[in-house]
């Protein structure tokens, strides 16, 4: 019989803390719309997956004021007002983490990470420097999730077997990712259906 999986990964954009660009846009654009079309067209997801992906802040940052010059100051605060994306900890998340970390479960991550935001992060959010036993951040490794390169580097590094792993990420297409490499995965919604999926697996949280 196959055992049960005893590690759990966690992404933490979404599942541990929140991210979103409208919290800090909301504060520079007048109205939705206008908001909307800075976040579609000058600033899309793309741009964002870049800095992901290890491009430097001041390089991105250069090419999108050569293009929209007009929103030179809302460009720039992507990078120097970035902490207002993210208002805070996903409290119930945070307390499913720490459940499982005394209850001695392995605990590891994977994140969609620029590296300096996530160095920021971690002095802001201690938890990500004491949880887990290794984070694999895309920017470091210069691969994104779900491109299935970046779930070998957490196996390979940490000589873990997938099918005792589980996943859990916001992103369905990262979900998909991990099924694909032989994880068990969960798409995250709320704390409370993860604790209900995490007790179905057989963990006491």
């Amino acid at each position: 019989m196959p055992r049960q999986p005893d590690t759990v990964v966690f992404d933490i954009g979404n599942v541990l803390i929140r991210w979103d660009p409208r919290h800090l846009y909301r504060k520079l654009f007048a109205d939705e719309a206008s908001l909307t079309h800075f976040l579609t067209h000058v600033c899309p997801p793309e741009f964002n997956l870049d800095f992901d992906r290890g491009r430097p802040f001041e390089e991105g940052i250069a090419e999108r004021i050569a293009l929209f010059p007009e929103h030179a100051d809302a460009i720039r605060a992507w990078d120097t007002r970035w902490q207002e994306m993210v208002p805070g900890p996903i409290s119930g998340s945070v307390a499913l983490l720490e459940a499982l970390r005394s209850a001695g479960v392995p605990l590891y991550a994977i994140t969609n990470f620029s590296a300096p935001k996530f160095a920021e992060c971690r002095h802001r959010f201690p938890f990500l420097d004491t949880a887990f036993w290794d984070v694999v951040v895309s920017a470091h490794e210069g691969v994104l999730k779900p491109e299935p390169a970046i779930y070998e580097i957490l196996f390979t590094r940490n000589d873990l077997d997938p099918a005792r792993t589980v996943f859990i990420d916001d992103s369905p297409a990262n979900v998909a990712g991990a099924r694909a490499a032989g994880m068990t995965a969960l798409h995250f919604t709320d704390p409370d259906r993860l604790r209900a999926d995490l007790q179905a697996l057989g963990f006491a949280v």
